[in-house]
């Protein structure tokens, strides 16, 4: 049986059941308490139901588990749920295999950020696990990540998280390329990671005027907190910001519809890693030598930094505002050619 959080949630909650000798509880109850460790845990849990349990209190007592010594009492109509050995707890066993593997999946990922700027604290914690539960990570190389470790900016990440999670207003020194340095107050909401860089997103308070700021952080050059009262998150759904557009540039403007006809032999390469979701097929306009594509977007600067990776294979059909501005940076790339 996998072990995710919720199983763990679970696994605890029903341990602290079975421990408890000046209590008793039958199946209703082991479920109450269940419910409650994960709603404590999430608001937006469903809970479990009674089969749930008896899956758990299953594998609890298999060997899979930590055999543990369940028993059940009846009494009149009701079963009463318990450990034999009252001494008895998971905290006190050793690691399952389940969850051995488990760790050392977490440790192979904390390996990718071994060396990099502020994420010190990462050696230390794996060094902790590797000799609490004498688990070494796996030596065996079988992935590769990719991260930038000397990306501009990537110590500013653990501050800026901790301002988002405990809800600080920062007072940032942000400077965009071939400008000059500008001070912003940022109430901070979001950080997004793409094409390797990071951004911050949050809201910008000046005087009167608010609006959702996206700072790459490579382009922060510091920052303070301020006093201020934080402003909560009713401005963008973080769910849903991003569905509309290519990266992180997001405009205030309606999706269009987008249509690109590209040679078939290279149309593999997009067909197996789509531009946007809503990428798809027109087969009445495709034939044997291309392929018609449609997509549903807000066009920006990363849709058509990608549009023009295929260029020598690709003609934009609509709308006629996108494939202006890519005839106009295709002359400029001939021009700088030349």
């Amino acid at each position: 049986m996998a072990t995710n959080k919720n199983a763990q949630l679970r696994y605890i909650a029903l341990d602290k059941c079975f421990s408890n000798t000046s209590r008793r509880f039958n199946i209703q109850d082991l479920v109450e308490n269940c419910n409650d460790a994960l709603c404590e845990d999430s608001e937006n849990s469903n809970g479990v139901q009674k089969r749930q349990i008896y899956d758990d209190i299953r594998f609890m007592k298999s060997d899979q588990g930590w055999s543990a010594p369940i028993i059940n009492r009846k009494e009149g109509r009701k079963a009463y749920y318990f450990y034999e050995d009252k001494d008895f707890s998971i905290n006190k066993q050793p690691l399952t295999p389940t969850e051995i593997d488990q760790i050392e999946n977490t440790l192979l990922m904390l390996n990718r950020f071994r060396g990099i700027s502020d994420f010190e604290w990462l050696d230390e914690v794996r060094t902790r696990f590797e000799d609490t539960f004498k688990i070494k990570s796996k030596n065996v190389k079988a992935v590769s990540f990719e991260i930038n470790p000397y990306l501009k900016g990537l110590n500013h990440f653990t501050d800026l998280y901790n301002a988002i999670v405990y809800k600080k207003v920062l007072l940032i020194d942000y400077k965009p390329i071939n400008q000059k340095s500008n001070q912003y107050t940022i109430h901070p909401y979001f950080l997004k990671q793409y094409n390797n860089r990071w951004f911050l997103f949050g809201l910008s308070v000046y005087k009167e005027d608010k609006r959702i700021m996206n700072m790459p952080i490579d382009r922060i050059e510091s920052y303070k907190e301020t006093d201020s009262e934080y402003i909560e998150n009713t401005y963008i759904d973080l769910d849903n910001y991003f569905e509309n557009v290519v990266g992180v540039t997001v405009k205030d403007a309606q999706s269009q519809t987008i249509r690109l006809k590209i040679d078939r032999d290279r149309y593999g390469y997009i067909e197996s890693k789509p531009i946007h979701p809503s990428q798809k097929e027109i087969k009445s306009l495709s034939n044997e030598n291309f392929v018609v594509l449609e997509y549903s977007l807000i066009p920006n600067y990363e849709f058509e930094t990608i549009l023009l990776s295929f260029a020598d294979s690709l003609k934009v059909l609509e709308p006629e505002s996108l494939r202006l501005s890519l005839k106009e940076k295709a002359t400029k790339i001939l021009k700088n050619m030349s």
